[in-house]
Formats: C-alpha cells, structure tokens, sequence
C-alpha cells in the first residue's frame, strides 16, 4: 500500500518569525498519524527555522524550488546541495505558478526534477492543465506532454524519490476543486502514462498527490479514491488545524 503523502506548499507566506510556531503546531496536531508522511515546504528564508522546529517530530521539510546546477552565477536561485545542507529532505519541481510567472518549462522542470532526485531528495514534481486546456479537450495531451518531459532520463530506480503532484490550474486558489471522480480521473491517466514510462510495477509504487483546493471539508472524499495518495496544499496548510484536518483525513484513508 502506498502511504499517504501530505505536504503543505506556504508560496510566498509566513515570515522567519512566524514559522516555529506554525511548525510546532501543526507536528502537536497531527503527532498521532504516524501513517500519513506529513511535509512542510516552506521558502527558502524560513528553512532554517523550519528546520529547526521539525526536530524531534514527524513534520519533514522541504523547499519550493530548486536549480538544476551546484553552484554558479543564478541569482537568486537555490541549489540542491544548498537545500540538502539546509537539513531539507524534500523539494517541489514545475509548480504551475513557476511555470506562469517565472518562466517554467517541461524541460527546466525535468532538469530540476533530475537534480533533485540525484540529490536525494524527494521531489514533488507538479502537472496540470489550465481551464482553457481543459475546456478544449487537450487534457490528455497536456498531461502525456508534462510527463514525457518532465520524466525524460528519470529511471524506474529514480521513482523511489518521485512524487507526483495533479494541480488543475483552475482549482488553485479559486476555491474550485475537481469533483472526486474528476481527479481519479486524471490520476488514473497519470500512473497509466507513468507504467508506458517506467513500467506498471514501478508505476504503482508512486505516489500521485492531489493539489487543487484541497480542504478539511473534501479531503476524504478525494483520498477515498484508488490513485490519489495524497495532497499538495496551499492555503490550507497555513493553518495547523485545518492542515491537520486534511491529515487526518490521510490517516483514515490508508
């Protein structure tokens, strides 16, 4: 069985200031789902104080992002060595909000992913597709397109620090979430093109997280079904108790 994967994604909130105590609620609150793999990826300027609140607990951080080199001249950005030096243990790739404002592609995310598993770290690397994709049936083309790319060179021994995160981009932020049969959907399409990919075995092994909205009050329903493993949460996750409530939702579906 495939343990259950919930990971918060804070974006662009919560100061330096304010992440202990954000950390140390939310490992208070969920101290009793040994079950559930619970992930906080925090930005990059909170790490070490997110770091430093999770020891001793079950709560695993991570960051947003990462480049694809060691070291160089890319301003601003973090390596993979930095992040694993930091005492991160997990990293998120292809965010659809990198991708549009920041200039993403499928090949830059593969590049990212690529690094980030060569580091060992797990990467969380994200896909989805716009409502006008969507709406013009290009869904399935979409997703194969991210995938094949994104995967390029990733091997099936790769996939034990793979994690899949579906966001359709028009349920992030807006308060509109796929039904529950709309997302298994999608995450059936996505461990199918992942067995053409790796191979059925390893595919099954995967985690394909959910990351469209998901809330306290639609997480069972979403975890209930056969190939989401878990979630990718974002406002959600800003507040210990209604992150714990998606993670205990986690813990009585596995």
């Amino acid at each position: 069985m495939r343990k259950k994967i919930i990971a918060g994604n804070w974006k662009m909130n919560i100061k330096p200031s304010e992440t202990a105590a954000l950390i140390k609620a939310v490992a208070e609150a969920t101290k009793d789902y040994s079950n559930v793999e619970i992930v906080c990826c925090t930005p990059a300027i909170d790490v070490p104080a997110a770091v430093e609140a999770a020891k001793g607990t079950a709560v695993g951080v991570g960051t947003e992002n990462c480049h694809w080199k060691e070291s160089g001249a890319y301003t601003g950005e973090i390596s993979t060595g930095m992040i694993v030096d930091a005492g991160c243990k997990y990293v998120i790739t292809g965010h659809s909000e990198r991708r549009q404002y920041f200039g993403e592609t499928d090949e830059t995310v593969n590049l990212r992913t690529r690094a980030a598993i060569a580091a060992g770290l797990t990467c969380m690397m994200c896909i989805g597709e716009t409502l006008e994709e969507r709406e013009a049936g290009k869904l399935v083309e979409v997703i194969e397109r991210q995938m094949n790319v994104g995967l390029k060179d990733v091997t099936a021994a790769d996939c034990a620090k793979l994690v899949i995160a579906y966001e359709p981009v028009w349920a992030i932020g807006t308060g509109k979430t796929a039904t529950p049969d709309q997302a298994q959907e999608v995450h059936a399409l996505i461990r199918a093109t992942l067995a053409k990919l790796v191979g059925a075995e390893t595919a099954e092994t995967v985690r394909i997280q959910y990351g469209g909205s998901m809330k306290p009050g639609n997480a069972a329903e979403l975890l209930a079904k056969k190939d989401i493993d878990g979630g990718l949460i974002g406002g959600a996750a800003l507040k210990a108790a209604d992150f714990a409530g998606i993670i205990a939702a986690a813990a009585a579906a596995n």
